[in-house]
């Protein structure tokens, strides 16, 4: 793992984004610094190099895209692009800035991107354990309420005989994507701490269940 003095380019990157951020349930500044610790966590357990790593977790959504917009599956490209104008109007070494900029770029669901390097699997599953777990439980019913969606379908809460609806239904994005994402975890750190989280989910899931008198299997 590269030796590498971040501290001299920390501030600089968080008075950035304290500039560049807005109002926003999903992806507020206290999503982007949980995704910087489990980067951090998982850079050390993979070896991989912090001067991409570091960077691209802190910046990888300073280009908020809500995520009803048509635009969302773009977020990640139109971070990266930001990110690395950034990074060169203060100099950063610039032999980092084609794989920080991937890394931000394949960091997101909606891009579908195959990360490629390490460190860009690093941030992807940085991103994704923010995702899950009681953060995830709780990120994903406040933004399903902020955008007016019901908790569950009364007749069938957790889908078994209908069609998945999370546009309708929050907890039905458990099943179309939240239980899935141990399985896509790139890195064995990362595979780890998501299984981890995912019993959590599967936990929630059973005390609502027995909660509204409807079974989770």
């Amino acid at each position: 793992m590269t030796t590498f003095d971040w501290s001299i380019w920390e501030g600089r990157i968080t008075a950035f984004l304290n500039q560049q951020l807005t109002a926003d349930p999903a992806h507020d500044r206290e999503h982007i610094r949980r995704v910087v610790v489990n980067a951090t966590l998982l850079a050390h357990a993979e070896q991989a190099d912090t001067a991409i790593v570091l960077p691209a977790a802190w910046l990888h959504d300073c280009v908020l895209v809500p995520k009803d917009s048509p635009l969302r599956s773009r977020a990640s490209s139109l971070s990266a692009e930001a990110a690395i104008t950034f990074l060169q109007s203060i100099g950063y070494p610039m032999v980092y800035l084609p794989a920080i900029r991937h890394a931000i770029e394949a960091h997101s669901f909606s891009a579908g991107i195959r990360p490629r390097t390490r460190e860009a699997m690093i941030v992807q599953d940085a991103d994704r354990l923010d995702a899950i777990g009681a953060i995830g439980v709780a990120r994903c019913l406040m933004l399903s309420g902020a955008m007016g969606r019901r908790l569950y379908d009364p007749d069938e809460p957790f889908p078994q005989q209908r069609a998945t609806d999370d546009l309708t239904n929050s907890i039905d994005h458990f099943f179309t994507k939240l239980l899935r994402l141990a399985d896509q975890m790139n890195t064995q750190a990362g595979r780890a701490e998501a299984q981890s989280r995912t019993a959590y989910m599967r936990a929630f899931l059973q005390q609502l269940g027995h909660e509204i008198g409807q079974p989770f299997a």
